[in-house]
């Protein structure tokens, strides 16, 4: 009887087990791969993390996708490409994850582009904005990567028509880091400036560890430029601007949104740090959801400055549900071109209606972007009579 008895609980405890076992495997696992604690973009990942997971929430309260549980599973890739190739591969190939969200560092989207694609897994990007990421497979039957952020292209269009505008005789210089982003930003920006019919009267390089750029700057400063697009991350951006000032040339100086981090004022200072004149997506303060999404996670992340990152990250996860449930499946292809069709989204930044297209999938574009200035700790929207005379056609060069 006794023996009768263990083996009855032991029976009930397997069958617990296996209950317990096939409720998880229920789960639906989405991934997100992103520096959280290495480069200069890592503040960018940590913030971008932290709004995934407040999607993920939110997405678990309303009952789920298809009455499953979503699940984040989270993987820092160190800035680097390496590590970045190696986490996208155990998440898709050890993880079986339906999506992933990330990375913060282009290049290391540009490293690892092939690996969803080939394994049929969507990609929402909410950091990274080199423009090759979304087009790089766009003629492909389906094309599984999407963005939810800033393309190259898009801010680089709102950032030359304010130089072509600013600058007084149209003398303007692009000085950008060495790296893959850097070099992908000249291009775009001679392209765009070109559209205006503007050629830069100067375009320099740096490394990005170099903290002396004056040799650069001199360059530029003899051929006259009066307004300086600067291609960089925060650290980098806080080199040039302290290189200027060493060199006592202190021309308009424009930057891209990677410019949001909180290391451009810790390394240059808060007075140098006001000198740059940068692109971005959202503001806490733009509407109710925004506000509610900044104060939740500034709960995790007290020192929160690019909330851009947490905003675009929460909206690429309910891109992802949406598509889901529109394809009531999580099957990779299907869940990609139910992307292509979603609309109705509820996100913080918009409401997305038909945000992506068969060869368009940049869920965000110039017309959703303005300027910003750090004020103190802060970024905040900047306003000047340029900003107010820009018009469309200028944004659409």
């Amino acid at each position: 009887m006794h023996k009768t008895l263990i083996g009855a609980v032991k029976a009930v405890a397997v069958a617990a087990a296996l209950t317990i076992g096939a409720a998880h495997a229920q789960d639906i696992k989405i991934g997100f791969n992103a520096d959280q604690s290495a480069s200069g973009v890592a503040e960018l990942g940590i913030a971008s993390r932290w709004g995934f997971e407040a999607a993920i929430e939110d997405v678990n309260k309303a009952g789920g996708i298809m009455g499953r549980k979503l699940v984040g599973v989270v993987r820092d890739d160190l800035g680097t490409p390496p590590k970045s190739i190696q986490n996208m591969t155990e998440l898709i190939d050890n993880e079986k994850v339906s999506a992933v969200v990330g990375p913060a560092n282009s290049g290391n989207a540009l490293a690892w582009l092939h690996i969803p694609q080939q394994k049929k897994i969507p990609v929402l990007v909410p950091i990274a904005t080199g423009t090759e990421i979304t087009t790089r497979y766009s003629k492909e039957a389906q094309n599984y990567l999407f963005r939810v952020s800033m393309v190259d292209r898009e801010q680089v269009a709102l950032l030359g028509a304010y130089a072509v505008k600013s600058s007084k005789d149209k003398k303007i210089a692009i000085l950008a880091d060495s790296t893959g982003y850097g070099q992908g930003g000249i291009k775009d920006a001679t392209e765009i400036l070109a559209l205006h019919g503007v050629t830069p009267v100067a375009v320099e390089k740096f490394g990005p560890k170099d903290t002396d750029i004056t040799s650069q700057l001199s360059k530029i400063k003899a051929a006259g430029a009066d307004t300086v697009i600067v291609y960089a991350i925060a650290d980098g951006t806080a080199q040039v601007l302290r290189s200027m000032e060493k060199i006592n040339y202190m021309p308009t100086t424009l930057g891209t949104w990677g410019n949001l981090s909180g290391l451009l004022p810790k390394m240059a200072g808060n007075k140098l740090a006001e000198h740059l004149i940068l692109a971005a997506s959202t503001t806490e303060d733009t509407n109710a959801k925004t506000k509610a999404l900044g104060e939740r996670v500034r709960k995790n992340f007290p020192t929160l400055t690019t909330f851009p990152c947490a905003a675009q990250a929460y909206d690429s996860v309910m891109l992802i549900a949406a598509a889901m449930k529109q394809a009531n499946s999580t099957d990779g292809e299907k869940v990609a071109a139910a992307l292509e069709n979603v609309s109705g989204v509820q996100g913080v930044i918009k409401t997305y209606d038909k945000p992506f297209s068969k060869t368009q999938h940049e869920g965000l574009s110039v017309s959703d972007f303005y300027l910003a200035r750090w004020k103190g700790a802060a970024p905040a929207r900047y306003e000047d009579a340029i900003t107010k005379s820009l018009t469309t056609a200028d944004l659409k060069k």
